[in-house]
């Protein structure tokens, strides 16, 4: 990593930081000492806006040209869903009465239980079948579903 790319890094936190360093090193040489014998308006003053000012000068004095990384977490695109085809349930989930968090919730069925989707669809929420004979019908987020095939 650059110089430039660590003083760009987390909004110019870095530079602000280097900035009040070398502000306070400055202050320390240029003003009279008993300036900064005791906190005062004065010694903010010059700790503020000499800080605010040398960071802003190292931020336009050094050209950004890293490349930003994309997002820790980026979102699927909806996959489509297969009728009758049987859905590992990836952790535990909340087995819906209807479509949506909001919904009174019907049961909890374990991770690594086996679900097959009716075909009805509402966004990312699948009326599903599950449990033993007979089977039962929920609605569930298909979030937490993974093809019976995936690892």
């Amino acid at each position: 990593m650059t110089l430039a790319e660590a003083l760009h890094a987390g909004h110019g936190a870095p530079a602000y930081l280097l900035a009040l360093a070398l502000t306070l090193a400055l202050a320390a040489g240029l003003t009279p000492r008993h300036w900064w014998r005791r906190p005062t308006a004065r010694g903010a003053v010059v700790l503020g806006g000499g800080t605010w000012l040398f960071g802003a000068l190292l931020l336009a004095a050094l050209p950004l040209q890293f490349v930003v990384a994309a997002p820790a977490a980026v979102v699927a695109p909806p996959r489509p869903l297969a009728a009758g085809q049987p859905y590992r349930v990836h952790r535990d989930l909340n087995v819906r009465a209807q479509a949506g968090v909001g919904a009174a919730r019907v049961t909890v069925i374990p991770a690594g239980a086996i679900v097959t989707p009716t075909g009805e669809q509402a966004g990312d929420w699948w009326r599903i079948r599950y449990g033993a004979a007979p089977q039962r019908l929920g609605w569930a987020s298909s979030l937490w579903l993974r093809q019976a095939v995936e690892p």
